[in-house]
């Protein structure tokens, strides 16, 4: 069976690759990123990525990427941290990588319904994961408050994030979920 002692993932644009490292760092674990074992592929095999992930000596190893709810089994990771992200703001990061308009919305949409956070909640069971607001949060800051979890085992109690909530009108929700409009080429 396959053992990570520790899982980060969250919607991209959430802060996974700025806060891994630091926190792979502060734990004394080996850092392996999902993304780096898929390769360049467009769309991503999860049943090839987890056997890819089966040949790695996972002992000791901080296990980050989006799609970890996809391809680690409940029970294959002791601790599960998944990063959140305001929407607004993560709409604003997306961009400024340069995404295209659809992947924008795409991935600001699965982040204000929840998506990564639902998936690892079904893969990992409520007890393994807990839930981390980077919006606001300097990576530093955001990977101490991790490690310190991490190490008194601090199991998650209240609700879980309904980002939503803040978008109460339909006005707010086009606004979040539109992209701006390029006018054609004049010919």
């Amino acid at each position: 069976m396959v053992s990570v002692p520790f899982a980060l993932t969250g919607t991209p644009g959430t802060g996974k690759k700025t806060v891994a490292p630091l926190l792979a760092h502060a734990l004394g674990l080996r850092l392996l990123a999902l993304n780096d074992l898929a390769g360049r592929e467009h769309a991503v095999d999860t049943k090839k990525l987890r056997a890819r992930m089966l040949r790695e000596d996972l002992s000791g190893t901080l296990l980050t990427g989006h799609l970890l709810p996809e391809v680690l089994r409940r029970g294959e990771a002791g601790f599960v941290a998944v990063l959140r992200c305001e929407p607004s703001r993560l709409k604003k990061r997306l961009q400024a990588r340069g995404y295209t308009g659809e992947k924008v919305v795409a991935n600001v949409e699965a982040e204000l319904i929840g998506v990564v956070l639902d998936a690892a909640l079904r893969a990992f069971g409520e007890t393994a994961v807990r839930e981390y607001d980077g919006t606001s949060a300097t990576p530093v800051s955001l990977a101490k408050r991790i490690a310190h979890d991490y190490g008194r085992r601090v199991v998650h109690t209240g609700t879980w994030t309904d980002w939503t909530l803040r978008y109460d009108s339909s006005t707010r929700l086009r606004s979040l979920l539109s992209t701006p409009r390029t006018e054609p080429a004049s010919t």
